[in-house]
């Protein structure tokens, strides 16, 4: 079953920002220059949708947005949004069961991989991969842990992390998977960042041809 953050989701971001403070939206925030005007957009968890509003500051029209979202809750609150003259698709399906013929210029999966385990994030990144247009460009933003160059605090951070949201929203994994042999060789990174004592990453990959 499909990790679902229903029961959370009206304090989703104030749990954020209790911890992280801003550095979750920071982490997204700062890629959205990459977005070109006009851009037909794949946004994977998008989570209570104030990366819309955000997205709407920088284009306030032109943008076509396929937004996938498992958490019915949250995709009521993400159509309460403001987001401008923009086409917002709302799909409400785990991203295991999105189907599309489409081809996006950008994928953004904002804090979303780290939901799955080893033996599926492969599925699903060659599902993305799959939907993504030779030089789109993909947003992503998640945490990083290196067991050789992270902390202990990080480690026990990420532990906790991992146990409240199984017991809260039922996510399969409790390991993050280093997704950077995924986008090595078929993507070059234009941009990247790192975030909360390089605990969060957030890098813009360009699909190569």
């Amino acid at each position: 079953m499909a990790a679902n953050y229903d029961k959370i989701a009206r304090v989703y971001d104030l749990l954020s920002r209790m911890v992280f403070g801003r550095h979750i939206e920071q982490a997204q925030v700062c890629m959205l220059d990459h977005v070109p005007s006009g851009s037909s957009i794949l946004i994977v968890g998008g989570g209570t949708g104030w990366i819309l509003e955000k997205l709407s500051e920088e284009h306030p029209q032109g943008l076509q947005i396929d937004y996938v979202e498992v958490s019915g809750q949250m995709i009521a609150l993400s159509q309460k949004r403001n987001y401008e003259k923009n086409k917002v698709n709302f799909i409400n399906v785990p991203i295991e069961e999105f189907i599309s013929n489409k081809s996006y210029d950008v994928i953004i999966t904002p804090f979303v991989l780290d939901n799955f385990s080893a033996d599926k994030v492969g599925s699903i990144f060659e599902k993305l991969d799959g939907r993504l247009k030779v030089n789109g460009k993909w947003l992503y933003a998640d945490f990083v842990y290196d067991k050789v160059k992270s902390t202990l605090w990080q480690k026990l951070l990420l532990k906790v992390m991992y146990f409240f949201f199984r017991i809260t929203s039922g996510i399969e994994t409790q390991e993050l998977v280093s997704m950077d042999k995924y986008f090595a060789g078929s993507y070059e990174i234009q941009f990247e960042a790192a975030h909360y004592f390089k605990f969060i990453r957030s890098a813009v990959y360009r699909k190569l041809g």
